[in-house]
Parts: C-alpha cells; structure tokens; sequence
C-alpha cells in the first residue's frame, strides 16, 4: 500500500510539472485582489499576434487569422520599443516604431494604429509588447521619459480599450535581451509611476518571463512588486515545461497571460501546420497541452496570445534555431482550423462583443 501511494504521489507530482501547476501555496481566494482587466474564474482572453500579415482584417494585409475565422478574438498583440538608434535588420529604430508608422524590424511590417482604427478591430483589447533593450539604464534614469509620456498619450486616447503593457517581455531571456536587473526593476517601476501620473486609467501592467529560464527564487528577485504588477505573464514554447510562472503568481495572487505562444516543439525541428503529418504531431505535443494549462488553471490562467505567423518567412528568425524552420498559421491547414474552433467555442474563451469591456472594466471598479 505504501509503495502503491509513493507511487501515486509521484505521478501527481510529475503531472504537476508537466502542466504547470508546482506544489505551492496559492493566496486564499478571500485575500486576492481581482488585477485590471482580469475575467471571472474559469474565462480566459484570447488574443492574437503579431504582426500585419499576421492578424490581417485590413485592405493591405488580408490573409491573417482575421480573413479566415468568423469568430474575432478579444484582443490582439503588437509591438514597439524605447530604444532610438538601436539596429534591427538592417532597420534603425526611432522610438516607439510600429505604433503610429508601419516599420518592419526583421519580424513583418507593424503598425497598431492602423489596426486601432479599423472596424475589424472594433471591440478588442490590445496588449503590446515594449522592448527597452540595450536602453534598460537610460529608461531607468530617465533619458526615455518623452517617449514614454508619448506612447502614455497614445494608451490614454484609446481609452476605454483595455491596453495590457508588457513592460520588457522576457525580462530573463538573458541570452537575448540582456537586461541588468537592477536596470531592468528601476525602468519597470518608472514606467508605471510615470502612468499614474499622467492617470491613465486603461492599462493594465502585465510582468512577462521567458518562461523556461528562472526557478522561483530568480523570479522572485527580479519581480517589481505586487503594487507594480497587476499580471504575470510567460512565454510557452518548446519549453513550457519548465515554467514556474504559474506557481509564482499563485503565491502572488495575480493571473497569468500566456502572452506569446507558438508550436515551437523543439529546436531545429521543422513545424509548418500546413503538413498534416506535422499538424498532427504539433496537436497532441503542443496544443494538447496548451489547452491543458488553461483547462487546469481556471483561476488563474486568464489570458493567452498565439502567435499566427510564418515565422520562416521573417528575416528576424532565419538563424534562430527556435523558429526558423516553423509556420504556425493555423489557416493553411482547415482540419486544424476546425479543432482550433471547436476549442475555442467552449465557455472558457472569451471573444470580441458588444459587452467586452464592461466584463473587464467591471471587477476592478
């Protein structure tokens, strides 16, 4: 009996690992503050990203996730950055490229506002994703404070869209983005004050790892704040089996946006769903349980970002052993498209309405 219950322990175990869900002691339900924008228990956002081509729905860019399923999601994700006179591929950032100007750093052409004014787009959310690398001191100390009150500016117009703010997404991809902590913390919490000053009312600060990188502790020392933080927030790729973000917010108290995720099964591995042998195998090893991560975390996995792009086709990851061999759009493949709905018509998923932001806006009044 003894060994058949040690037996039965470890399976728990190993299933709590697999999925996310590390023995942990989350924040009782009666100390929890509901976070900006957070949904009810067991509804989870879906957005999609990230880039034009991408998402599609407009005159220019009309073969996205958009052009192909009636059903709008209820957000979407683009990009930008804080960081003039930095290089990308060839391209020379301004500050703030791709949010009033169409720019292509190497990942496809991105412009928000062009998405921001178009009927497609009407009832959506919008998270963005705000690079600051390389230039983590100069926002700490100031030096980008106008740029940052001019993407403030551009948040505060489109209010009431609820804007989700991914403040230097994978803060500890250390191999890429390269952030100084302390940099990193100081620029984090000068962001957010410099919003509460200018009272911007329609964002809500989302604090996104890697995903596969930092154990409990090292998240723990780069984590801003519970009053700086209103999400956290991870990447789910090949390596999502190592996350420990899920476990870190439950102890936190906040939910989770699984803010980019794509069908990256391993590195060098080709994955372009438009094969069905592929399809197949990026269904039972990847999406399978990336459903299974939402399905299990009904209290705290409230929002997710799939990545609907060709990757390969981007000059971006051409040399990036992650991505350079993957097509995720789910469009080229229609007995994908027709299981991908099906999930997404179960209650859990909440889509683009008339009443979107009132269900948002709702629990933080």
């Amino acid at each position: 009996m003894k060994k058949k219950f040690n037996n039965l322990l470890f399976g728990l175990l190993c299933t709590s690992l697999m999925y996310g869900c590390l023995p942990t002691k989350p924040l009782p339900n009666s100390e929890r503050k509901i976070a900006k924008f957070e949904p009810a228990d067991g509804k989870c956002l879906v957005f999609i990203g990230q880039e034009l081509n991408a998402i599609g729905g407009l005159d220019d860019y009309n073969d996205g996730y958009l052009d192909h399923f009636q059903q709008r999601p209820a957000g979407f994700t683009a990009y930008t950055v804080l960081t003039p006179g930095s290089e990308s591929f060839g391209f020379i950032h301004k500050g703030l490229d791709g949010v009033t100007t169409t720019d292509d750093w190497g990942d496809n052409k991105s412009n928000m506002s062009l998405q921001l004014a178009d009927e497609d787009y009407k009832n959506m959310a919008l998270a963005i994703g705000l690079g600051m690398v390389h230039h983590d001191s100069a926002v700490a100390y100031g030096k980008r404070d106008q740029l940052i009150r001019e993407l403030g500016n551009f948040i505060k117009e489109q209010s009431p869209r609820p804007i989700f703010l991914r403040i230097g997404y994978e803060f500890d991809g250390h191999d890429w983005n390269h952030y100084d902590r302390d940099n990193y913390i100081k620029a984090y919490k000068r962001i957010k004050n410099i919003y509460d000053e200018m009272e911007i009312t329609n964002v809500a600060y989302v604090w996104q790892s890697c995903g596969f990188m930092s154990s409990l502790e090292e998240l723990e020392k780069w984590y801003p704040g519970d009053e700086y933080v209103d999400w956290c927030a991870f990447s789910f790729f090949g390596a999502w089996k190592k996350q420990n973000m899920i476990a870190f917010a439950k102890q936190k108290g906040k939910p989770v946006f699984i803010a980019e995720a794509t069908p990256a099964l391993e590195e060098n591995k080709e994955t372009v769903l438009s094969n069905q042998d592929q399809a197949r195998v990026a269904w039972d090893n990847w999406f399978t349980p990336f459903f299974a991560t939402i399905h299990q975390n009904p209290e705290t996995v409230k929002a997710i970002s799939y990545i609907n792009c060709n990757w390969k086709a981007h000059r971006m990851w051409f040399d990036n052993p992650t991505f350079k061999y993957i097509d995720s759009r789910i469009q080229t493949n229609p007995i994908l498209m027709k299981k991908w709905e099906a999930e997404l018509e179960k209650e859990t998923y909440l889509m683009s309405s008339d009443n979107l932001y009132d269900k948002l806006y709702g629990p933080s009044l």
